[in-house]
């Protein structure tokens, strides 16, 4: 069972050179794809000024976040893994990929790397607002939760399909590609519902900028739930404990 290799390492770990390196290639990357992503958004409210959403402005978004997770992904991929989430760092720590120490480093990494690329956004526009995500009309927390379950289940699947199994072979180099790919597809499927975030960093963003935390706690929920579960699923039924050995943080 993945759970019993859960490990929460030790201060030694953190004294590391690699460590911190990988820490700073997650707040780039991180950077990198909110940028990407949050300023598509804020380009679409600059040229329809502020009018409401229309189809072609998700389509923007998902190629825009997908792109940019693509890019994001690859340039981290050999110094941290490139999770480029907390919910995939997560999902690595449930399969015992990953210290909790060391997805506590990540984390706040990340976390930093997504108010930094908002910062730059508002002051790089003019005082442009960074929108934080939020609910559409006629949907529910618990609706947005599922959503981000699924969306997020989806995501870390893939993450392990591609990256993480130690039998992917030459599949994995199509990982960053992939994990991309995904991305924008959900944002089709789900952000005229709820934003499609799938990555509380993010949504964590937006929120400190704007200073805005209606419903934030559907973002980390449902994202940490999804991953957990996509965790799981492939550990114990795809990945095979016997031979299985834990991979290096470098490839999650």
């Amino acid at each position: 069972m993945p759970i019993s290799r859960i490990a929460i390492g030790n201060a030694s770990e953190l004294s590391q050179p690699d460590a911190f390196k990988a820490a700073l290639a997650e707040f780039i990357s991180m950077l990198i794809f909110v940028f990407a992503g949050e300023g598509s958004g804020m380009a679409f409210n600059k040229l329809t000024d502020n009018g409401s959403t229309t189809p072609a402005g998700l389509v923007a978004a998902s190629i825009a976040h997908a792109f940019g997770l693509f890019v994001a992904v690859s340039v981290g991929a050999n110094i941290s893994g490139g999770h480029v989430n907390p919910a995939v760092t997560f999902g690595a720590f449930i399969g015992g990929h990953i210290s909790l120490l060391r997805s506590i480093l990540y984390w706040i990494a990340q976390l930093l790397g997504s108010v930094v690329a908002c910062l730059l956004l508002k002051f790089s526009t003019g005082g442009m607002e960074t929108s934080a995500f939020s609910l559409s009309s006629g949907v529910g927390v618990w609706n947005a939760v599922v959503f981000e379950i699924v969306m997020t289940f989806g995501l870390v699947y893939t993450v392990y399909a591609t990256a993480v199994d130690p039998k992917k072979g030459d599949i994995g180099i199509i990982a960053p590609i992939a994990i991309g790919f995904i991305v924008g597809a959900n944002i089709l499927a789900g952000g005229a519902f709820d934003g499609a975030s799938m990555n509380p960093a993010v949504s964590f963003g937006p929120a400190v900028v704007s200073w805005t935390w209606a419903n934030q706690w559907v973002y980390w929920l449902g994202p940490f739930v999804g991953a957990a579960i996509a965790a799981i699923v492939y550990e114990v039924f795809f990945i095979n404990q016997n031979t299985h050995e834990q991979l290096p943080t470098t490839d999650y």
